[in-house]
């Protein structure tokens, strides 16, 4: 590397000590009004990211049976952030002296949360979703976080072709990605299975028939009944290759863990990049066990401590909420890494295939509550909630 050589050193000390003069005089010389304490950046990064928002619903839609649409509107700002289509928000609300909440994926499109329009649908399936279908009125307030989730398209990983195959409630991501596609504001062709027992358990029907005039395919396929126009059984690899052609699709699912099995196991012949198959993470519930143990589960949050009783069946984010401590969680999945906590102390077991640490998390001792269960006593330290 070569170095300008300086003739007379000292000129170096020369500038230098002129320095700070110069520094000075251009501060003297410059504008006397403050600097802003807000930019556009950081507006812009509020709109998109929240945090947890204050929202009030709207409107209940019966959609079929043990089904409903729930439609919010936002509070504590005039629109939902931008998300992209597949996402879901989790949704919190105080049930009895727990605190409990749960994802759902959105079924309204990116354009309609600008509207200050987010819809959900809720299937009548576990404590929480349960208590919605039956409880809920227009004008109940709810706490909700922002729009999160892997579980959408992305052009630098996905073909231009995608193949959405959806089980009974698994219909909800793919009404908003078909909403919009058909809006212009993504890129893809979309080919849509959708399984259910029979017609009167499709929802969203009559719009997604509307929306095959925008582009949007659709196949129904009935497991319990036989009508013509409607395909039936399951989603087989032998129907899969009557509409497409598998090794020129990204595969999106959504649906019970019996659907991702199956479809599993009719894609594996084609020995497809695990990248060509996408599934939406469903909530890891509670164990089967006969007899399940019972432990006490000691939380620290902040300056606070809980005691509680947490039992061997159970994710130790279902003991927080049931006891009311306010325990940050979003995905339930173990993958968002939103409620990671750090372990004090205790025996545990993680849910199969839900283990989304970090290599650094398992190494500095954190675990994620919503798919940890306790096999002793435990002391865990959790982040405080938004």
């Amino acid at each position: 590397m070569n170095f300008k050589k300086q003739i007379f050193g000292f000129m170096d000390m020369l500038r230098f000590k002129k320095l700070v003069p110069n520094r000075r005089a251009a501060l003297e010389a410059g504008s006397p009004e403050p600097l802003p304490r807000d930019y556009r950046v950081n507006q812009q990064a509020r709109r998109l990211h929240p945090g947890m928002m204050e929202v009030e619903l709207t409107a209940v839609r019966v959609l079929v049976p043990g089904m409903i649409e729930l439609t919010f509107k936002r509070l504590d700002g005039d629109a939902f952030p931008f998300f992209r289509a597949g996402q879901y928000v989790s949704l919190q609300a105080p049930v009895g002296d727990s605190l409990v909440s749960r994802p759902y994926s959105i079924v309204s499109s990116p354009r309609q949360a600008l509207e200050n329009v987010l819809t959900l649908g809720v299937a009548d399936a576990g404590f929480f979703s349960g208590w919605l279908n039956r409880k809920v009125k227009p004008g109940d307030r709810f706490r909700m976080s922002e729009p999160s989730g892997e579980f959408h398209y992305e052009t630098l990983r996905d073909k231009k072709q995608i193949v959405c195959i959806a089980g009974g409630a698994g219909i909800t991501p793919f009404i908003s990605m078909a909403r919009s596609m058909s809006e212009g504001d993504e890129p893809y062709e979309m080919l849509l299975f959708y399984g259910a027992r029979d017609e009167a358990h499709l929802a969203y029907k009559a719009e997604l028939d509307t929306l095959t005039q925008k582009g949007l395919r659709v196949v129904y396929v009935l497991s319990d009944e036989e009508k013509l126009g409607f395909e039936h059984g399951f989603v087989s690899a032998a129907l899969l290759e009557k509409y497409v052609d598998v090794h020129n699709a990204t595969f999106f699912l959504c649906g019970p863990k019996a659907m991702y099995d199956f479809v599993d196991a009719q894609l594996a012949p084609y020995n497809l990049p695990v990248k060509a198959i996408r599934r939406d993470a469903t909530c890891c519930g509670d164990l089967a066990l006969d007899a399940p143990r019972r432990f006490q589960l000691t939380v620290h949050i902040r300056d606070k401590v809980y005691t509680l009783d947490a039992a061997e069946n159970e994710t130790l984010l279902t003991a927080m909420e049931r006891a009311g401590v306010p325990a940050p969680s979003k995905c339930r999945a173990g993958g968002c890494g939103y409620c990671h906590s750090k372990w004090r102390g205790g025996e545990f077991r993680i849910a199969d295939g839900r283990d989304g640490r970090r290599e650094a998390d398992r190494k500095f001792g954190f675990v994620h509550p919503c798919v940890t269960y306790p096999l002793s006593d435990m002391e865990i330290e959790v982040p405080a909630a938004e």
